[in-house]
């Protein structure tokens, strides 16, 4: 987990952000959705049935309360029916990823109902973002008084003009607060203005946050659902994993192995032509040459089908993932700073998955991000498997780009593992690899 340190200068320019600006677009566009609350429509359907009922004499009675209840019921249920709640979370989530960067996926059974209940926590969520709006808004104001004074309250000397209300956190509107009627205390007012300014985007930002976590948790997949659709997910990469390891290794050993043990069988048969059957050779320089050429075809023949085994199971792994990451560190040609802490050592599908991605990223580094140094770090940590490999190089790794990492985070995704990457542009790079120790 990491810790932003935020510095004063951060802090003063915090509100003039992009980011700000966006968390700001959201609670303004999330303000009309608290107003269709299920809340607000109830309390406004006691308030027709009142008035329909007794003509706005009298109190509210039982049948009124019980009238609205009913006509709010069967509203949510007729926007359930007709989908119509379905098109309303997915116009939330569309704002959602729009200004704050969370996707979330669409429920894929029964999410009208989720709506709807997203809908009615709406409300005290969208009463805390209009609080924030009135941060930003009221700091602004507060901010412009000693402008305002100097441009539009000259007046002769003796006039008394009325004060001007201070918006502050603390009192709305000026209520409970304080007044200026001065020019200096303009000045006050803008001091408090400014604090404010300074405090609207944490306001903000914890507001959005809170209503993010609710997005994720009522307008996306219920975590049974999620989890149903996870593992479907991975076995169909699973199965795509497998059938593409199969494919690649009958490509390598028709494409390779095969093609040198043909060829080592028609110089032997070559040579044995140039012996001949019986007495002098006729052409002794010539089968030694065919002879040459076989041996060296062989021998390319076993480098090769070694290759294809240690891809397939690098033996090295049989010692231990610490020892297989400490080969492959020794293997570069860039110096690698190797930190391996294991305590329980992993299955050997784990070790399998974290061996090749490790030899796969340190690969990446080497050829793409032209480093100078790499950190490889693996640490067992209760039932979970981290590691790194972080270099010193240009950075901007994407997966989109062919790198690669597409290919890992699949292969990381079919045991339930994570790809982390944080790459920008101009470097470093860091990406992590999270796996379970139990497959």
């Amino acid at each position: 987990m990491s810790v932003a340190v935020t510095t004063p200068a951060a802090a003063i320019a915090a509100p003039f952000s992009r980011r700000q600006a966006r968390e700001l677009l959201f609670c303004l566009a999330g303000l009309p959705f608290a107003v269709i609350s299920p809340v607000v429509l109830l309390v406004g359907a006691v308030d027709l049935s009142w008035f329909a009922t007794r003509g706005g004499r009298g109190s509210v009675s039982p049948a009124d309360v019980a009238a609205a209840v009913v006509c709010v019921g069967l509203l949510a249920a007729l926007m359930v029916a007709t989908g119509a709640a379905r098109r309303l979370g997915s116009l939330q989530r569309g704002i959602a990823a729009r200004l704050l960067g969370v996707r979330v996926p669409a429920p894929r059974a029964g999410g009208g109902w989720r709506v709807v209940a997203y809908q009615v926590v709406k409300l005290p969520v969208g009463l805390l973002e209009a609080y924030a709006v009135f941060f930003w808004v009221g700091g602004l104001v507060n901010l412009s008084y000693p402008l305002v004074w100097g441009a539009f309250r000259n007046h002769p000397p003796g006039a008394r003009l009325s004060p001007l209300p201070v918006y502050t956190p603390f009192g709305l509107f000026g209520e409970g607060t304080f007044r200026v009627a001065t020019l200096p205390g303009t000045f006050a007012a803008a001091a408090a203005g400014a604090a404010m300014l300074l405090a609207a985007p944490w306001v903000t930002r914890a507001v959005t946050a809170a209503d993010a976590r609710l997005i994720r948790m009522l307008l996306g997949p219920g975590r049974l659902a999620q989890r149903v659709h996870d593992l479907e997910l991975s076995r169909a990469q699973a199965v795509d994993d497998s059938a593409a390891r199969l494919r690649r290794l009958e490509r390598d050993l028709h494409d390779g192995a095969q093609i040198r043990l043909a060829t080592l069988a028609l110089h032997l048969g070559m040579a044995r032509e140039k012996l001949g059957d019986r007495g002098v050779v006729p052409d002794a320089a010539a089968a030694r040459e065919l002879v040459d050429a076989a041996l060296q075809g062989a021998k390319d023949a076993l480098a090769e089908l070694r290759n294809l085994a240690r891809g397939i199971h690098p033996p090295v792994l049989d010692n231990g993932l610490a020892d297989a990451l400490a080969a492959l560190a020794a293997d570069r040609a860039i110096p690698v700073e190797l930190d391996v802490s294991i305590p329980v050592r992993p299955t050997p599908a784990i070790e399998s998955i974290a061996y090749f991605c490790a030899a796969e990223l340190m690969a990446n580094a080497a050829k793409h991000s032209s480093a100078g140094r790499l950190a490889v770090r693996a640490a067992g940590r209760q039932d979970v498997l981290l590691l790194s490999v972080a270099d010193d190089g240009t950075g901007g790794a994407d997966p989109a780009r062919g790198t690669g990492l597409s290919g890992l985070a699949q292969r990381v995704a079919v045991v339930d593992g994570r790809l982390t990457i944080d790459s920008p542009p101009g470097g470093p790079t860091r990406i992590a690899v999270e796996l379970p120790l139990r497959a």
